[in-house]
């Protein structure tokens, strides 16, 4: 491949940055620091991992594929960019097999250099770039749609027994009915909405269920989950050894891997083959043990985060939602619809001109005379007592 001719605009350090190569962006984000270069291979780079890489804060991102194929307008390569992260992009697949982890490159221009050797060419993205882009994704939304139809289709016959009566899905010895189920996934907006739902679960202390990284988003928050849903590879061993009840996301023939890692901790689990996602059998956890309400926060909502999520996921999802029906409520943009108007500073005036009135009704009143009177005598026996106890 013959390297171009390269205006000299340097976005790493010249002894370079430490690159992190995963094909796994989410597994990535877990060990990368500020000043690192991600490699990675994501097609589509949706949302969840682009604010995932963005606090890291990484020197760059190099993307073996392409951030945007033109399936649909995906929103990842634009935060990267607005944020100042440099995106080099579809840079291709061998990438990830000739650069190692931990060694040090840089990017210069559209390549990313190893020392002084040229190991990959790409597409330096910028705002002008991912616009263009994103407006001739939306073009092919139409057929993202037909396909979104044929796979709806196809997990009806698959599932209808699920779906429909309920099926295949496992005792669970957290009491359900009649209560009301908070279901957190560690997706858009986690943290604003369940900071947002703080007065919610004070009132009425609902059942907690963390899908995968959700079990730790809970915990961040000061909460404990009492039921974990996930396949496992993306929650933490504090979160499995919390004493949450654990149901594992398997296959339809019965391989469950996220067991492993359970056995591997020593902690119990279910399985649950399904083939939807694992916020969708969550919900359906809630719903099959007659939770009153389910509130979902951080789950898939529009056609572009469903989009975000994968053919194989979207259906399962829509499906799901019919299944649950009127008791869904979900909890997205709560944040943005409500926020408390008063201040502390508010708080603080207002309590101190309640102790200002206070006093002045002492002074004043008769029988506030009398009180403080009376105060005022307990007050010098204090103080006499306590010099007492001194000299």
């Amino acid at each position: 491949m013959r390297i171009p001719t390269l205006r000299r605009r340097r976005h790493t350090e010249d002894t370079g940055s430490f690159a992190r190569v995963d094909r796994r962006t989410k597994d990535l984000t877990k060990r990368l620091r500020p000043g690192d270069i991600a490699i990675i291979d994501h097609v589509d780079l949706d949302r969840v991992a682009a604010e995932a890489l963005v606090k890291c804060r990484p020197a760059a991102v190099v993307n073996a594929a392409a951030s945007i194929s033109g399936r649909y307008p995906n929103i990842g390569p634009q935060l990267l960019v607005e944020a100042g992260v440099p995106l080099l992009d579809e840079v291709g697949g061998s990438v990830l097999d000739r650069i190692r982890e931990g060694e040090l490159v840089r990017v210069e221009d559209n390549v990313l250099y190893r020392g002084d050797d040229p190991i990959a060419v790409g597409t330096l993205l910028d705002a002008d770039s991912v616009a263009a882009a994103m407006e001739k994704a939306r073009a092919g939304l139409s057929e993202q749609i037909e396909a979104f139809a044929e796979n709806t289709l196809k997990y009806i016959r698959e599932e209808r027994e699920l779906l429909l009566d309920g099926v295949g899905v496992p005792e669970i010895r957290t009491r359900v009915d009649g209560r009301q189920v908070l279901i957190v996934v560690r997706g858009y907006h986690y943290r604003e909405d369940i900071a947002a739902l703080r007065p919610y679960i004070r009132e009425y202390r609902p059942v907690m269920i963390g899908v995968d990284g959700g079990a730790d988003a809970l915990l961040q928050a000061g909460y404990k989950p009492d039921m974990i849903v996930g396949d496992m590879d993306s929650v933490s061993d504090q979160a499995l050894r919390c004493g949450a009840e654990i149901i594992v996301h398997a296959y339809r023939d019965g391989r469950a891997p996220g067991m492993e890692r359970l056995d591997e901790l020593g902690v119990d689990g279910i399985a649950f083959p399904a083939t939807g996602t694992s916020e969708d059998i969550a919900m359906l956890l809630a719903d099959d043990g007659g939770a009153s309400l389910i509130v979902a926060v951080g789950t898939h909502l529009t056609l572009v985060e469903f989009l975000d999520k994968g053919r194989a996921g979207m259906a399962s999802t829509f499906l799901t939602r019919l299944r649950v029906g009127g008791k869904l409520v979900d909890a997205k943009g709560v944040s943005r619809l409500y926020r408390s108007r008063i201040s502390t500073t508010s708080l603080l005036m207002l309590c101190l001109a309640a102790l200002i009135t206070i006093a002045v009704t002492v002074r004043v009143t008769p029988l506030g005379r009398a009180y403080f009177h009376v105060f005022g005598a307990q007050w010098d026996a204090f103080v006499y007592w306590l010099q007492g106890l001194f000299s």
